[in-house]
């Protein structure tokens, strides 16, 4: 069964019928007006002309709605066509055509709705572009480990293999489901946390007793790359939701390994101050292109590419997601010796 398909009244002939009826109104008010003053004595007439005065009435009231109705429409017609275009690309804009833009002029109005709307426009193309990228991505990285899996569990069915290969294939089927675990709490977590508006189990407790846990927890991976680690804090207590600060400092930190040359350095600090505590982690990896700044904490964007195969892209706005609930704020800082992550949180 096909859905009806609902008819638009153009705005033009909205406006038309509006202003034809405010102008019959009118004419008739004054129509009445003007006799129930002519009857009541009010106007001085000629008895004899009576019949011409009215006539005069009639015909001017009926001229006047003609004439009116059609310099509504006119001017309607030049006044309305911005707001007929902006219907028009709003439209496209809902069909998913993100690359429509807005041209009014030098107008001060004009102007200030054409920027706002090729703004919105914008960043819906850049989203859907990112979103198109990280289901590429996503997908792409989802099935390299499920196919290292099952050609590994494959060889080892067939029982052909020494104790050695059966060790060296249960750790790389081990290590590929990891990675989708890891890829799965994350799509998880930030289903999650887009969905929560309100703060809730916020507790007080030791912050720096969590980052250090939260520092063995990827102990793996930095030895991997023999990366130093420095934690450059005494003790310190914050009121937070516990569990999602510890995905905040675990992505962070996970971020800095990621980024960080072999026998590279990563330094954990805290600094309390009167309205707030101040988390940073630094690490000695390649400087954020200026243009990668202000959009690493974006959905889906991954900046160096060649480090996309070890993430989906998400990590860094679940932190930026957690840390607005949280009322606090998150920034990065690179130069050529050093990239630092700021976490501001309130006391």
């Amino acid at each position: 069964m096909k859905a009806k398909k609902h008819r638009h009244i153009p705005l033009i002939v909205i406006v038309t019928i509006i202003a034809f009826l405010v102008l019959v109104v009118t004419v008739i008010m004054v129509s009445v007006s003007t006799y129930l003053m002519v009857h009541l004595g009010l106007f001085q007439y000629v008895p004899s002309g009576r019949a011409n005065f009215i006539f005069v009435i009639v015909q001017f009231s009926i001229s006047s709605v003609i004439v009116g109705t059609m310099v509504s429409f006119v001017v309607g017609r030049i006044s309305l066509k911005p707001v007929n275009r902006l219907i028009t690309a709003l439209n496209r804009l809902s069909q998913g055509d993100y690359k429509v833009r807005l041209r009014f002029g030098e107008g001060r109005v004009g102007k200030s709705l054409e920027d706002s709307f090729n703004m919105l426009a914008g960043e819906l193309e850049n989203t859907e572009m990112l979103r198109s990228d990280f289901v590429n991505n996503f997908s792409h990285e989802f099935k390299t480990p499920i196919v290292s899996i099952y050609g590994f569990a494959r060889l080892l069915l067939r029982g052909n293999v020494d104790e050695k290969e059966t060790k060296e294939y249960l750790s790389i089927i081990e290590q590929e489901s990891g990675r989708l675990a890891t890829m799965a709490t994350n799509v998880l977590n930030m289903t999650k946390i887009e969905n929560q508006s309100i703060l809730t189990d916020v507790t007080e407790y030791n912050l720096s007793e969590q980052l250090r846990r939260s520092v063995l927890l990827l102990e793996k991976k930095w030895n991997a790359k023999n990366i130093g680690i420095s934690c450059e804090f005494s003790e310190h207590t914050v009121s937070a939701n516990e569990e999602l600060l510890k995905q905040v400092w675990i992505n962070l930190l996970d971020n800095a390994v990621k980024f960080t040359p072999q026998n590279g350095e990563i330094t954990v600090s805290i600094y309390e101050r009167p309205e707030n505590i101040l988390v940073g982690i630094k690490n000695n990896g390649p400087k954020i292109p200026e243009k990668d700044m202000i959009r690493i904490f974006n959905k889906f964007y991954q900046g160096d590419t060649s480090h996309a195969s070890q993430g989906t892209g998400i990590g860094l706005s679940i932190v930026k997601k957690i840390v607005d609930l949280h009322k606090g704020k998150v920034w990065a800082e690179s130069s050529d010796e050093a990239t630092v992550f700021w976490v501001e949180l309130p006391k």
